[in-house]
């Protein structure tokens, strides 16, 4: 099934692959996604086309390779990205800048459309070498909230020139990545294992709730939230443990799951079909986790990735709403793993999946769309 994957070399290591959401009434697969570079003398923000629409084959099937709409040089590696919305993305720089990209579709053109200097520093933002790396980024439009390299969380307004707030001394380890909980509430992992829950109503400066690894005190590198379960979230480290967590009850995740071999770099459930879930790795390999029911009766493309099927048992808490994700009973609820990369050899930094499509970037400087995710 590696044909329905088409491969673009890109001549730069990618770090991140995010898909243009789609509008709301939308019914046609996603066509445009950006990406941005890490590790090049010039690092760039991209847009690409999917693919060719116009000429699917009899089948449907799709041919044609990622094409270039546009790009724009990059100051800094490209540490992680967001959109806005349908024309603007969010970036965090290296550099500790972090800046709004607006892409105008009427010329295919890329510009800056408003940047944060240093919203992350070591020692204070006017020296020339403080910047701090901002490492991660995560929007609800017009909101925008940065985390850094130097523990500091920041809240932005996409029209305002200041920070809305900011958490100063939020975490004396790197903050690696965030997410939404809810409107108001943030989540965070960090360098030493800790999950921390942030109520940005509040003015006090400590999270409402701090989350761990029992024990080693892995660095966590990714997390995203169920998007129908808001209390189900999914963590990566630097282990390449897959840990899920259920944050109503206990400060230890619920379930521990065999990954990868190296650093898990993110962490994505399936946005309307959130059974599915996938991973991508510093290994060379991106899995698709699967825990709808009754394995058994779905499609073979599951196999696809040539590596044999691993069932996982995972015994968790007994749950009152029975998600697979916290599933209590490990006979009866397996789990199905593929790798859809069989032979990659460099790390997999990034993964975004929307719809039937998935879209992902490596170091080996090139990205790869698969738009039959499901087929």
């Amino acid at each position: 099934a590696m044909e329905d994957v088409s491969a673009k070399f890109v001549s730069q290591k990618i770090s991140r692959t995010r898909w243009r959401p789609l509008p709301a009434a939308a019914l046609q697969p996603p066509d445009l996604f950006a990406t941005g570079s890490w590790d090049n003398e010039d690092n760039r923000i991209s847009i690409w086309s999917a693919g060719d629409l116009e000429n699917a084959g009899l089948n449907g099937e799709y041919h044609g390779e990622p094409h270039l709409l546009c790009d724009i040089q990059h100051n800094g590696d490209v540490m992680d990205m967001q959109f806005l919305d349908q024309e603007r993305i969010v970036v965090a720089s290296s550099t500790g800048t972090v800046t709004i990209f607006r892409h105008h579709q009427n010329n295919q053109t890329l510009s800056a459309n408003h940047r944060w200097e240093k919203a992350h520093y070591h020692v204070d933002q006017d020296t020339s070498c403080g910047g701090a790396a901002c490492t991660g980024v995560v929007c609800s439009n017009p909101e925008i909230v940065t985390v850094g390299e130097d523990g500091r969380i920041n809240l932005f307004r996409a029209d305002q020139k200041d920070a809305v707030r900011t958490i100063d001394n939020a975490d004396s380890s790197t903050l690696h990545a965030v997410t939404f909980l809810r409107t108001t509430e943030i989540l965070t992992v960090n360098s030493i294992g800790q999950l921390k829950i942030w109520d940005l109503r509040q003015h006090r400066n400590e999270p409402s709730q701090i989350f761990s690894l029992a024990g080693d005190r892995v660095p966590l590198h990714c997390v995203d939230r169920h998007p129908n379960q808001q209390h189900i979230v999914a963590t990566g480290g630097q282990d390449g443990m897959l840990s899920i967590w259920d944050i109503r009850q206990g400060t230890m995740p619920v379930s521990l799951l065999n990954a990868h071999e190296a650093e898990m770099w993110e962490v994505h459930f399936h946005p309307s079909d959130p059974d599915h879930l996938f991973t991508c790795s510093e290994d060379g390999s991106l899995w698709h986790w699967d825990t709808s029911t009754n394995v058994s009766e779905k499609p073979s493309f599951l196999h696809q990735g040539g590596r044999s099927t691993a069932y996982l048992s995972h015994s968790t808490i007994n749950q009152s709403v029975v998600s697979a994700w916290l599933s209590n009973d490990p006979t009866k609820d397996r789990m199905e793993i593929t790798n859809l990369i069989p032979n990659q050899t460099l790390s997999v930094n990034s993964l975004d999946v929307l719809g039937p499509c998935l879209v992902y970037g490596t170091d080996a400087e090139a990205i790869y769309v698969n738009r039959q995710l499901f087929a």
